[in-house]
Formats: C-alpha cells, structure tokens, sequence
C-alpha cells in the first residue's frame, strides 16, 4: 500500500528536492505550494504525514498547523515541520503546535528519510494500539453487557416472568428511542452516548426486586398495604444495589443512567409515583422512556396472576394515563410508533 506524504513549501526547488528523496526511497508524494491548497488536499486525499514549511505568505506554517488541530480527523496526521530557522525557539514551538519533529533546510537526504521513516512507523504502532484497544474495549463492553442481561434474566425469574420482560422491555425502549432520535424530540439531550448508556441500563430497572422476598414476588393475588410497600422499595433498592456494586466495573456515566432507571421509572409526570414523588422533568429522562416500555409489557404480557392483553388494548388502558403517568411528548411519539406496528 502506498505511503502518501504531502509536502508543503512555497519553494519550488525545496517542492522538487523533498520529492526527489521521498519517492527515490519509495514513498509516493503529493506537493502543494500554499497552506489553503494543501488543506484542499487534506479534504480529497489519505495523507499518512505532512512535512510543513513554516515561511510561507499568506497563510504560514503554523497558521495552517492551527487549522488542521481544529479538525478531528486531520490533527491525527504527523506533521514535521520544514525550517531553516534552528533556533531553540523555533524548535520549541514546532512541538508546541503539536508537530512530532522538524527538519532543517536545507535537506540532508538521510536525516529527512530516518526523520519520516520513523514518524510514519510510529505512526502504524499506534494505529495498531488503536485497534487493539477498541477490540478488547468492545469484548469487555460486550461480557459487561451479558453479565447485566444474564443478572437481570435471574432476577426476573423469580416472579416467573422468565427473561421475557426484560427481552420485551428493551426491544420497546429501543424502538422508542429510534422515533424519538427520527422525530428530533430531545434531540440534545439523547446523545449517541446518552443513548447507547440506555439501550444498555434498561435490562437493570428492576435489579432491586433482588431484595425483595419470594413470598411478596411470586404472590398470585393482590398485595395488602404493608406488601405493597415493600414491593415499592424495589425502586430505591434497586438504585443503591447499582451504585454500590457497579462503580468500579463499567464507566460512572453509565452507572448514572442505569441507578436513575432503577431509581425513578415508577416516578409519575404528575408527581404521584415513587420513590420520591418527582413531577415532570425533574424525573430523568431515562426513567420517563423506560416506564413507557415497562408499563406496556405489564399490560400485554400474560403472567401467573393474569391475562395477557392485545397491544391496541393496552394501549387505549396507557392513553387515559398521557399527562397523569406519561410525558404527553414522548406518549404521543410512543403511541405513534406503536399504531404503525399494528
């Protein structure tokens, strides 16, 4: 595979040079005169490193450093920059700008071919490391998330739902969340990241069942006062098993998303739920979407203590609860996304 180099110098003869020694030892190069045309390059052309003049009219060296460590993309390139000027200062501002090396005018052929040979196998070692760190960040991403799905799975068990619930309550937090980003709703507010930290906490919005006894779970009939009580603690419950056995594994903001789902997805938009009586927004986000979701697997599934019960009747039970229960935005999207499954 070639090695694209792009030189940058107003200077023909030093453009003429750089590119004799570069392809003599087999890298192939792109030339631009100006700092504005080589960032036009930059735009159209996988450059592997760029050598850099500094004196240049119009836009200079470091002008054009400055732009390219604006960009996300091109400040990844090595650059050296190219100058006659040895002083300390000059030296000590190339790698203030973030250059990796400079290389003096004029060019000695062997010290500019070890100066770019070694910049650009630096530069392949960390691509490397880059690779390697993203597979073994998304097997670690991955067994995380399995050990959450298979401590949800056991949890839900236990009052016979099976795994069921959780399967069902993450496909529909998933296709709320695919409307919500298509209809722009939120649109600040759900971040890939905010999203993705959400898709994976909901299997957790009832881990704090945990703590609460077989007898009460698995309970064919009504709860007394004093049952229902304790089955509301689940919600707090839930929050503190996270926060308390979760911090040192996954990353905190994800902890954040996943205690405040367990926390508050039985918080009411009218301040009548649990556990801590919030009203409207000040119940995060996560939990308004997830309660959605939760609700209507209630209604549709079929368990030990009732029958189940067709989507559109479910739906016509959720809609009498829109500005009571539920955010009428994110209700009315949720309705939509459900009539066009029916």
């Amino acid at each position: 595979m070639d090695k694209w180099i792009l030189v940058v110098d107003d200077d023909a003869m030093n453009l003429r040079m750089a590119e004799f020694i570069l392809t003599k030892n087999g890298y192939s190069v792109v030339k631009s005169e100006s700092g504005q045309a080589a960032l036009e390059v930059l735009k159209n052309k996988e450059i592997e490193l760029i050598l850099l003049d500094i004196e240049m009219p119009e836009m200079n060296g470091f002008e054009m450093m400055e732009m390219i460590q604006k960009d996300a993309m091109l400040k990844k390139i090595p650059v050296i920059f190219l100058t006659a000027d040895r002083s300390a200062e000059t030296e000590e501002k190339c790698f203030q700008m973030g250059a990796v090396d400079y290389i003096g005018k004029p060019f000695i052929p062997s010290i500019m071919i070890q100066r770019v040979k070694r910049t650009i196998e630096l530069e392949e070692y960390r691509k490397s490391l880059e690779v390697m760190v993203e597979v073994q960040l998304e097997r670690i991403t991955q067994l995380q998330q399995e050990i959450i799905i298979t401590m949800a799975n056991l949890i839900e068990s236990r009052d016979g739902t099976t795994g069921e619930h959780i399967k069902n309550t993450s496909r529909y937090v998933n296709k709320i969340l695919d409307v919500l980003v298509e209809k722009g709703i939120y649109e600040e507010e759900l971040t890939k990241e905010y999203i993705s930290y959400i898709k994976k906490a909901s299997p957790l919005h009832d881990v704090g069942k945990i703590t609460i006894s077989d007898l009460i779970l698995q309970k064919p009939g009504s709860f007394t006062q004093e049952e229902y009580d304790i089955m509301k603690s689940h919600a707090r419950a839930g929050q503190q098993v996270i926060q308390k056995n979760m911090t040192k594994v996954v990353d905190q903001k994800f902890v954040e998303v996943a205690a405040n789902i367990a926390a508050y997805h039985h918080e009411k938009w009218n301040g009548t739920g649990y556990p801590e009586g919030l009203k409207g927004q000040e119940i995060p986000l996560c939990a308004r979407i997830v309660a959605l979701a939760d609700v209507l697997d209630a209604l549709v599934a079929k368990r030990p203590y009732k029958e189940g019960m067709s989507i559109t009747e479910a739906l016509a039970i959720m809609k009498k609860d829109r500005g009571i229960y539920f955010e009428p935005l994110l209700f009315d999207a949720f309705e939509e996304m459900l009539t066009e499954q029916l």
